[in-house]
Parts: C-alpha cells; structure tokens; sequence
C-alpha cells in the first residue's frame, strides 16, 4: 500500500529536480519556444506524475531516473547550442511561407499548414492583405514573423549562435561578403565567434562570445 509520506517524499524530490533543472537551462522552459523545450516538460511531467503513485518505484531509483534524463536534456541543450545540425535536428528551421506579396504553397504544404492554417496565422498577425507582406516567416515555436512593406525599425538578427541567416540576409539585400567587410570593420575574425548580430537603424549591432566561450 502507498502511503501518504512516500508520496509527499517524492513529490519534494520532484519539485526540487525541476526547479534546479529550471534554474540550470534557463527561464525559456516556463515559456517554451521550441519543439525541444516542449517535449523536455512533457516528459519530465510525465516522470514526476507516473512515480508519484507508484509503488513499485522507490525513491532511489526514482533520483537516478530524474539524473539520468536531467542529464540527457543538459547535454542535448549544449548540443544544439553548439552544433548546428543537431540544432536544426532537434528545434526545425523557420520556413519563408511569404516571401514578397507571394504565398510559398511549396514551403507551406512542407511545414503542414493549411490554407486556413495560414491566413488564421496571417490574420493573428495583424495582416489582412497577403501582398501587403514583404516576408512572413514561420518560426519553429509555430508563430509568425511578418515583415511588411514600409516597415521601419526592424530588427534583423543575421547572426544567432554563431550562424549566419541566408535568408535574413536576402531580405535584407545584403549579403555574405558585406557582412563578413562590416564584421572585420568591428574587430570580429570569425562569425563562430559572434552569439548575436542584428541589423537595426542600418547598423549591425553585435554580441560576441566571451572570450573563453569562442570557438
């Protein structure tokens, strides 16, 4: 029989665990914004919930599991921070599903979204003239990015985690040579080194690597 002290035992070790894992990978958990994020609290929820109630799973093993998957998530995320095609692997790519007042069926029908699909993500946004659009991006957390003809103020990140956007890059007319000639202009050998960069109020404005931190 499963008493009452096992439970509340388990529940403290579980609460613990994923506050620390919480407080290890960042506060990006509590508001998921990629496939991984998502499936890391389905499963750990599903962990915490199927222990609980079990008897059979004593409190030993139930810390061993909870280090054992705590673990496998700290080494994905640092993968998919680090290496990009895990990155790609495991989070998706943002699809252009508009690119210049043109809908991409190709690209749309790839990222399983329907007509209705599209325009309710086109209506949520605000737009109400798909021509009106000069670049809708499907983000891999499922919302919408648009950038509209006559926007001002835009922020184009054109470099995340190290790696440059082509296609930020061509929305932005630009490309790789002018953006290698402005990196070398701020002192940056190497785009592996620059976390963040964002063209805004035609500069680009980057965040690099710590020291220690750069590859």
């Amino acid at each position: 029989m499963l008493g009452y002290s096992d439970v509340f035992i388990k529940l403290i070790v579980g609460f613990l665990f994923i506050t620390v894992l919480i407080n290890l990978m960042g506060k990006g958990n509590l508001a998921p914004t990629s496939p991984m994020d998502q499936i890391q609290n389905y499963v750990l929820g599903g962990i915490v919930g199927g222990v609980l109630y079990n008897p059979d799973i004593t409190l030993i093993k139930f810390v061993i599991i909870l280090l054992l998957w705590s673990l496998l998530i700290l080494v994905m995320r640092y993968l998919t921070i680090h290496v990009q095609f895990i990155q790609k692997f495991l989070n998706g790519e943002p699809v252009v599903i508009i690119r210049n007042g043109e809908i991409l069926v190709e690209n749309c029908l790839r990222a399983n979204l329907s007509a209705k699909d599209v325009t309710l993500k086109l209506r949520m946004a605000g737009v109400v003239d798909a021509s009106a659009v000069k670049r809708a991006i499907l983000e891999p957390s499922g919302q919408l990015t648009v950038v509209n003809y006559g926007d001002t103020n835009v922020k184009f990140p054109v470099i995340t985690d190290g790696t440059v956007d082509l296609d930020v890059l061509e929305l932005m007319e630009k490309d790789l040579p002018w953006l290698e000639e402005n990196l070398r202009r701020q002192g940056v050998s190497s785009i592996k080194d620059v976390y963040l960069a964002e063209f805004r109020n035609n500069q680009l404005v980057i965040s690099g690597y710590p020291d220690h931190l750069a590859s």
